[in-house]
Formats: C-alpha cells, sequence, structure tokens
C-alpha cells in the first residue's frame, strides 16, 4: 500500500487495511453514560445488532449486552469522564470484505457532554435542494452516507448549524445529524422512517416519554419542505451531537418554550 506516494510497511499499513476506511463497510451507534452508568444501555444495543444485522456482518459471540456494560464503564473509570456519549463503530476486514463471515473489528471514543439529555445551543438550518437522502433499508442506520458529508461542508460555508435534507420525494427526511420534530399545536409531526429518517434510541424514548405522558400527540407523517414553516416550534435530536432547538430557518425564527419543558420533564424521568 502506498500513502501520498510513500510505499507503507505490512504494519504501517495495518489502520488503513479496513474495510471502514477503503469501503465504508462500517456501522455505528452511540452509547450514553451519567456518572459510570449506561443510559439506554439496551435500547442502543439491539439497535447496534440490528444494524450490523442489516450490513450483513458477522456478530461475534461476545458481543453481549453486558460486555459492552462491562467494557464501556471501566473506559468511563479510566478517562474519569462524568457524562457524556461513547461513539461505537464496527467494521469488517478488508481481505474479507465480501463476506458475512468475515471477522469484524471495534474502535469507540468517550466524548464529554456535560448537558446529556438537555437542550443544548439553538441552531440555525436552511434547505439544500442539491441532494437528496435515500430511503432503503439502510437509510435508517449509521453507515457510510456522502450525502451527510456534502451537507457538512455546505453547512460551514453558507455559516450554517444544520440542514434540512430531503428524499427523492422531495419530502422532509432529516438533518445532517438526527431526526427533526415539528410542534403544532398539540401535535408533534416527525417523519415516518420510510421518508430516510435515522433509527434512533435517543428519540424513541423522548417521543414514548411524551405519549405517555400525553404532553402532546404523535404523528408520523409525510412532511413537504414548506410545513417546516408552519412548525410553531422545532426539535432535532441527535445520538451524535445531542440535542437542539431549531432557532431559525430561512426568515423564521422559532422559540423553544414547550420543547425545552417536555425535554427536562423526560430527563428527569431518566435521571430519577
Amino acid at each position: 500500500m502506498y500513502l501520498n506516494g510513500q510505499l507503507l510497511s505490512p504494519e504501517e499499513a495495518k489502520p488503513y487495511s479496513n474495510g471502514a476506511f477503503i469501503n465504508g463497510d462500517a456501522v455505528s451507534v452511540s452509547f450514553f453514560f451519567i456518572q459510570e452508568k449506561i443510559y439506554l444501555a439496551e435500547d442502543v444495543y439491539f439497535f447496534l445488532m440490528s444494524s450490523m444485522r442489516k450490513m450483513r456482518m458477522n456478530i461475534p459471540l461476545s458481543f453481549t449486552l453486558e460486555f459492552f456494560v462491562e467494557t464501556f464503564t471501566m473506559a468511563i473509570s479510566e478517562q474519569k469522564i462524568n457524562s457524556g456519549r461513547i461513539n461505537f463503530i464496527v467494521f469488517r476486514n478488508r481481505e474479507d470484505i465480501f463476506s458475512s463471515k468475515a471477522p469484524v473489528h471495534y474502535f469507540y471514543e468517550i466524548e464529554e457532554e456535560p448537558n446529556l439529555f438537555s437542550i443544548n445551543q439553538e441552531i440555525e438550518m436552511d434547505l439544500i435542494k442539491e441532494i437528496f437522502v435515500n430511503t432503503n433499508l439502510l437509510s435508517n442506520i449509521r453507515t457510510h452516507c456522502p450525502e451527510n458529508i456534502y451537507a457538512e461542508i455546505y453547512a460551514k460555508e453558507n455559516d450554517l448549524d444544520d440542514l434540512l435534507l430531503l428524499n427523492s420525494n422531495k419530502r422532509i427526511a432529516r438533518g445532517i445529524y438526527g431526526n427533526l420534530l415539528f410542534l403544532e399545536g398539540n401535535v408533534i409531526k416527525i417523519p415516518k422512517q420510510s421518508e430516510g429518517v435515522y433509527i434512533s434510541p435517543l428519540m424513541e424514548s423522548f417521543v414514548t416519554f411524551v405519549h405517555r405522558q400525553k404532553l402532546a400527540d404523535i404523528e408520523q407523517a409525510e412532511i413537504i419542505a414548506f410545513e417546516s414553516q408552519k412548525a410553531e416550534e422545532i426539535l432535532m435530536i441527535s445520538d451524535t451531537k445531542g440535542i437542539h432547538s431549531v432557532s431559525k430557518i430561512r426568515n423564521k425564527t422559532f422559540p423553544n418554550t414547550r420543547f425545552s419543558s417536555m425535554v427536562e420533564q423526560w430527563r428527569a424521568m431518566l435521571l430519577h
């Protein structure tokens, strides 16, 4: 293998000789913790198992919920981080990339986030029309997505925090980093899973709480871009970036009073 024109030894080439680097053959999930306790562990674990099956990955027998909880708890203790997320990525070996029996490797990093399960800073968004989100089996899991890369660069070049991404039917799918919830009256509208949204244990937990507590009605819908301007409040929930209220899309601004109250009640329930 050559890197920038220089021949690498087998040892030097190892970091680059994997499916995640060469072909984007990887899936990722995020676990959440506060004071060494892993929250939503079972939900995230089953999402990881489902994601690996969709990508036809070999699931090691050692990949049990207990294994992950024990491994992450030890790492959190070593790093002495009070609150944050664990970004976990599993990938196939390059030499057996087209085999569902190929061994997998994994790595993870611990990211500190003091305001876990709370609304972080407000974000500004806009619509992008140059690219579309797919709506197939793999669109709902965290895997390689060139549309996200393009959109993230576009957002930074235009001083935006995130973008409204549409699917090929020109309906709202999601943002770059997470899913969008639109509050209108007593109804929270969320794009259907078939529209290209991410499966999100974090959002599922929040939406389930809102429904059970009768704080609002939940409606999974097909939402055209114009409907975002009709919303009273908009919330973005991202397993990788946290929870953010959308303060502005184009020329319209949005408050976050009601969503803030819902999120704080949900957080109190989680940490109780």
